[in-house]
């Protein structure tokens, strides 16, 4: 592996069909990227898991362990954050809602556009380094390790979604403000329209983990405006202090 500072960035291909492998892998090296390569599932999580990489390039039909299972194991298990670009010929929207949901970052379909990649690709790189300042997010006694991919709230760890991860970390990087329902599924889901209950389902999946068994609520519905991540007590205490 090529250093990081001479790159525009480290990128996993976990890709077994070997003429996408070779055009994207040569296109992105001529662009300047370093690469690592794995032609089936078992090693492309291996690798995954061993390194640091900037995005991994994932297709959903792997031998050994499908895109789908390796997202899964790469958020749930290993607690990894690294951004993930699905690559799959399955285009239909529950097909894209289920990539998400295991835990990818953006969804491309085949046969794609080289340069359309490589744009995600970037995109993805620049959005996961803005983040990287605030590697530790907190709203009251909630708290999101971003690094660790570690969520607890009064010291007791919580089991949270690779959606509701993505969720919470829009929600607590903008908190207190309120965020649009349109902001939120466009930083979530890009160019993808979910039908309207998808989100609110995410939403009240996230609020019995973070909310449900404590005592004040952190998660608020502004109706007609969106969503907020707020300790509305602390607020009016501090409001009263003034």
């Amino acid at each position: 592996m090529k250093q990081r500072e001479e790159q525009a960035g480290l990128i996993l291909l976990i890709e077994d069909n070997r003429g996408i492998a070779e055009m994207v892998g040569e296109f992105l090296e001529r662009r300047g990227y370093g690469l690592d390569y794995a032609a089936d599932g078992v090693t492309g999580l291996h690798l995954a898991v061993s390194n640091s990489y900037d995005v991994i390039v994932l297709d959903l039909m792997l031998p050994g362990m499908d895109g789908l299972e390796l997202c899964r194991k790469l958020r749930r298990e290993a607690k990894r954050s690294t951004p993930v670009l699905m690559l799959t010929a399955r285009d239909t929207l529950e097909d894209k809602l289920t990539g998400l949901d295991a835990g990818a970052d953006d969804y491309l379909v085949k046969p794609f556009e080289i340069r359309e990649l490589e744009a995600r690709v970037r995109a993805l790189i620049r959005r996961d380094r803005r983040q990287v300042s605030a590697q530790t997010l907190r709203v009251a006694d909630l708290v999101y390790d971003t690094a660790s991919v570690r969520v607890s709230r009064a010291g007791q760890d919580l089991q949270v979604s690779p959606i509701g991860l993505k969720l919470l970390s829009i929600l607590m990087r903008e908190s207190p403000r309120v965020v649009s329902r349109a902001d939120i599924e466009r930083e979530v889901w890009g160019d993808l329209l979910p039908d309207s209950d998808t989100l609110r389902s995410h939403l009240y999946n996230l609020r019995k983990i973070i909310d449900k068994p404590f005592q004040r609520p952190l998660l608020h519905t502004i109706h007609s405006a969106g969503y907020r991540l707020a300790d509305l007590d602390a607020e009016v205490a501090a409001g009263q202090g003034t």
